[in-house]
């Protein structure tokens, strides 16, 4: 749009030679005020800095939402820099997100990647005007990176970086896809008849795809009811059945990839009866016109957004350590999918060579790259490794550390 001026009166009309931006993300405050410089910073990033990809835009945004949402709940003003420093804004949401990381609630990897949003955005308000250039924000230092060039010269270059940067200092321990450790079989077997226990029988079966076939969050949410009506059962694994997803099907996958999910058959039909109970029609009565197809719902008829799944996950988590599951006090649903992954690989490296397996785990999972596949095999083949040491260790170790040392003192 541009501005016009006819006869003293501003009106709008579309600009001709602006390019349209197709789903370019907005925030817009509770009481329904747009943050307009937020929103300038995502219309200049989809237009300048990264080259339109709105996949970048939509994360960064994501990301600065959370820093709005958190802004409201706690009554602060994002341009109010007083002097003390640990009373600012951004300051005091910068040790929220160390709070998170450091009770499970967000991955490390999250939280570096949020602050370093927002501190992008306070930049950008800078350059613009949008609150004063003199505002005491952070402290900026230059940072020297060394690194090798196309033809082998080292060389270096200069980036800024803000003191109120968060690392990324993720926990230790061997990790698959987005961070994350598989829950041990009995845990994911214990888990899902906790789910069917308690009665929470549409998130039972979202944690029941996760664990039986791999898929993701974004997959799960956008299946509809077609999708599992038309699964086609896979001639070459009888009792599995096939529902394809990626572009063209409306089903999300991470970067687009096509493929098929591999579900066991008793799990189709389960879903297939759960499609028309009660529990779901109730939702679907709720649902608008283009949410009433989904499988999955919320309460009030809704898709499942990352907001509204994450309390989900938060209420599982509570509920299922008050009775006595400890192992779901740090629980991320996409450990669903590295449990899957592991089962998958442990299975298809007995019956075939790690080549065949890696083929075959890649497809099942629906992976982009095949480095991402080869952490699966890595992760196994060093499972009975470890396993191994800490018996042996145990065995020749465990006699002299327990020996009753008071005798030498009698």
């Amino acid at each position: 749009m541009r501005e016009v001026i006819e006869n003293g009166v501003v009106c709008w009309e579309p600009d001709k030679l602006a390019v349209p931006i197709e789903g370019l993300p907005e925030i817009f405050w509770d009481n329904g005020e747009p943050w307009s410089e937020a929103n300038h910073w995502a219309l200049t990033k989809a237009t300048r800095a990264v080259g339109g990809d709105i996949k970048t835009v939509t994360s960064l945004m994501k990301h600065l939402t959370a820093y709005a949402s958190w802004l409201e709940a706690n009554d602060m003003d994002w341009r109010h820099f007083p002097i003390r420093m640990a009373d600012r804004a951004i300051v005091r949401f910068r040790g929220e997100l160390i709070r998170q990381r450091s009770i499970g609630v967000l991955r490390p990897s999250t939280v570096t990647a949020r602050m370093a949003a927002v501190i992008q955005f306070y930049r950008h308000a800078k350059v613009y005007g949008f609150i004063d250039r003199n505002s005491p924000m952070w402290q900026d230092k230059q940072v020297v990176i060394r690194f090798f060039d196309s033809v082998g010269f080292d060389r270096t270059m200069l980036r800024l970086s803000s003191e109120l940067a968060i690392p990324n200092r993720q926990r230790l321990g061997e990790r698959l896809e987005d961070g994350v450790t598989p829950l041990r079989p009995e845990h994911a077997s214990q888990l899902l008849e906790f789910t069917e226990e308690q009665g929470l029988i549409e998130l039972h079966y979202m944690l029941s795809l996760g664990v039986l076939s791999g898929a993701r969050i974004e997959t799960i949410t956008t299946l509809g009811i077609r999708h599992v009506e038309d699964a086609i059962p896979d001639q070459s694994m009888p009792g599995f059945c096939r529902i394809r997803v990626g572009p063209g099907t409306g089903v999300e996958t991470k970067f687009d990839v096509a493929g098929d999910l591999l579900v066991p058959g008793f799990l189709i039909q389960a879903l297939r009866g759960y499609a028309y109970s009660m529990q779901r029609l109730g939702r679907q009565a709720r649902a608008s016109e283009s949410n009433r197809g989904l499988l999955f719902l919320t309460l009030r008829g809704n898709r499942y957004e990352s907001p509204s799944f994450n309390r989900l996950m938060t209420d599982l988590r509570r509920r299922a350590v008050s009775h006595g599951l400890r192992f779901m006090e740090q629980f991320k649903f996409h450990q669903t999918r590295a449990t899957y992954g592991t089962m998958l690989m442990e299975l298809a490296l007995e019956v075939a060579g790690a080549k065949s397996a890696l083929a075959f785990v890649r497809d099942a999972m629906l992976h982009k790259d095949e480095r991402t596949t080869l952490r699966y095999i890595h992760f196994v083949q060093k499972a009975p490794v470890k396993a191994l040491i800490s018996e042996e260790f145990s065995a020749v170790f465990s006699g002299v550390v327990n020996r009753d040392w008071n005798r030498f003192h009698a």
